[in-house]
């Protein structure tokens, strides 16, 4: 499967690397294709440096040891032909993942929860591990 990670997912892997975060990217690296949009890794970026300044200094092996594929995120969203999200700072992601045909979008952001869409599956990490591990 292709399986997009969102940016508060990565952000935790990164950060705060919990046996279960371990096990979600093993699980993931070992057996899928991890998508990362160009949104996600700028938004991760721009987090760390403002929020963690003294991480930022790994973030690039971190993400080039990370096996991904890198797609782009478009910038001009026409928000009719999407489902609706609360925050629209979310909609890139959901675009992209949408955009990019992937199959999961793991994310803990619960503004995704409530969207009815049939591809990809919106799952959180739990979610995801109790369904494919």
């Amino acid at each position: 499967m292709r399986i997009m990670i969102d940016t508060n997912v990565l952000f935790s892997i990164y950060l705060f690397p919990t046996p279960a975060m371990q096990k979600l990217i093993d699980i993931i690296t070992d057996y899928h294709i991890i998508v990362l949009p160009s949104y996600v890794i700028d938004e991760l970026k721009l987090v760390i440096k403002h929020k963690f300044p003294a991480k930022y200094q790994f973030l690039d092996a971190f993400l080039s040891e990370l096996p991904f594929e890198y797609t782009y995120t478009i910038e001009r969203i026409d928000i009719s032909k999407y489902p609706h999200i609360r925050d629209k700072k979310d909609l890139p992601v959901l675009v992209s993942a949408i955009t990019e045909d992937v199959d999961v979008l793991i994310t803990g952001d619960k503004d995704f929860s409530d969207i009815e869409i049939e591809k990809p599956e919106i799952l959180t990490p739990t979610q995801f591990l109790k369904k494919y591990s």
